[in-house]
C-alpha cells in the first residue's frame, strides 16, 4: 500500500483517480477546498476508514506556501498526483482565474513536496494534450510526447480558451523546469489528456455544475443542441475512468519516471456522440440533432492530426474503451439530474 497525496479530489477527474487508488489499495489523503468538499467526498465512499482516505483543506493553491502542511503526513507520502487545476471558461481575469492557479499552484506543490516531504519519490501532474497540440501545424501532423504548443503570453491572455490551453502548458513547463533545475528527491511524470468524458462520480447540485467537456454530452443527449450539433473543435477524446488508471500506473511504475504520457485511443466527432445516444437510448432521439443539424459537428472529410499515445500503452499498459462505452455510462450517470 502507498501513502498518495491526491490534489483537488473534487474534481471530475481526480473523482475517478481516488476510485482507482483506491480499488488498488492505496491510502490516499485529498486536498480540498473546503470541509464541505470533504464531507461530500466521504460521503460518496462508505465504510472506507480514514486511514485509507482523509483530507485536508488548501482554499487557494495559488496562494504562497499553500502545500507546505498538506504534504506533511504520519505515515508519509511516497506519491503525489496533481490534478488541482481551473478547467472553465467563466472567468473575470484570465491571469488571475486560470493562469496563476495552473502555474502557481504547481510549481508551490514542486516545491512543498522537495521541502517538506523527503519521503516522496514520483509526481503525477495533470497535464493536457493542450500542452502538446500546436495548431500552427499541417493537419497531417503526428504529434507525440516530444511536442510542445509554443502559445505565447501574449496569445494566452487574449480570451479564455487560450488561456486555459496556455495555463496546461505553461504549467508543464514549469513543472519539468523545476525537476531540471532543483534535482529534487522525487521523479515527476506528466499525463496530457485530449477532450475528457465518462461518467460523473464526483458530487454535483444540478447538470449545470458538470466539468466543462461532458456538458457538451448533456447538451446533445438533453435537447439544447437539436438544432445545431456543436463543434467538436479537437478531435481527440479519452474516457476518463482510462485517463484515471493511467495516473495511477504513472505513479506505480518505476519506467514511467521523466515520461510525458498523451492518453488517447483515436479519434471521434460529436457527430459520433450522437450516433452512440441514438443507439443506445430511444427515448432520446426527438432531442438530437439530425440531418444538416449534424454537419457541424462532423469529422472533418480531409482528415485531422495524429496523436501517438503508444507509450501509454506499451509502458503503463493501459487499454481504452470503446466511445460507444463512454457515452453510453456518461448518459446514464448524467439522467438522475435531468429535471
Amino acid at each position: 500500500m502507498t501513502r498518495t497525496l491526491l490534489t483537488g479530489g473534487s474534481g471530475f477527474i481526480a473523482a475517478h483517480i481516488l476510485d482507482a487508488l483506491l480499488k488498488r489499495g492505496h491510502s490516499v489523503v485529498t486536498t480540498v477546498r473546503s470541509r464541505q468538499k470533504a464531507e461530500q467526498i466521504a460521503t460518496s465512499h462508505p465504510g472506507v476508514s480514514k486511514k485509507n482516505l482523509d483530507f485536508v483543506i488548501v482554499p487557494d493553491i495559488s496562494a504562497p506556501d499553500a502545500f507546505d502542511q498538506a504534504v506533511i503526513s504520519d505515515p508519509p507520502f511516497e506519491t503525489v498526483i496533481h490534478t488541482a487545476s481551473p478547467f472553465h471558461f467563466r472567468v473575470d481575469d484570465v491571469k488571475k482565474d486560470l493562469l496563476d492557479p495552473a502555474i502557481n499552484g504547481t510549481v508551490g506543490l514542486l516545491k512543498a513536496v522537495r521541502n517538506h516531504a523527503p519521503s516522496v519519490k514520483r509526481v503525477v501532474v495533470t497535464s493536457s494534450g493542450a500542452a502538446i497540440l500546436d495548431f500552427s501545424k499541417p493537419q497531417t501532423y503526428t504529434f507525440t510526447d516530444a511536442d510542445w504548443n509554443n502559445m505565447t503570453w501574449e496569445e494566452a491572455i487574449s480570451n479564455p480558451l487560450n488561456a486555459y490551453r496556455a495555463s496546461k502548458v505553461f504549467s508543464e513547463k514549469a513543472a519539468w523546469d523545476f525537476v531540471e533545475r532543483e534535482k529534487p528527491q522525487y521523479s515527476l511524470a506528466s499525463i496530457n489528456p485530449p477532450m475528457v468524458y465518462g461518467p460523473v462520480v464526483h458530487y454535483i447540485n444540478d447538470l449545470d455544475g458538470l466539468n466543462t467537456s461532458n456538458e457538451r454530452i448533456r447538451d446533445i443527449a438533453f435537447g439544447k443542441a437539436k438544432d445545431g450539433c456543436p463543434l467538436t473543435g479537437v478531435f481527440l477524446w479519452v474516457d476518463v475512468r482510462d485517463l484515471a488508471l493511467a495516473h495511477v500506473l504513472a505513479m506505480e511504475k518505476p519506467e514511467a519516471a521523466g515520461q510525458r504520457f498523451l492518453v488517447s485511443p483515436g479519434h471521434y466527432s460529436n457527430k459520433d456522440i450522437v450516433k452512440g445516444i441514438w443507439e443506445a437510448f430511444p427515448e432520446l432521439r426527438e432531442g438530437l440533432p439530425m440531418g444538416d443539424a449534424l454537419t457541424p459537428g462532423a469529422f472533418p472529410p480531409e482528415g485531422w492530426y495524429g496523436y501517438d499515445s503508444t507509450k501509454s500503452k506499451k509502458v503503463l499498459g493501459v487499454t481504452y474503451r470503446p466511445l460507444k462505452e463512454c457515452i453510453i455510462d456518461t448518459v446514464n450517470s448524467l439522467k438522475p439530474f435531468v429535471k
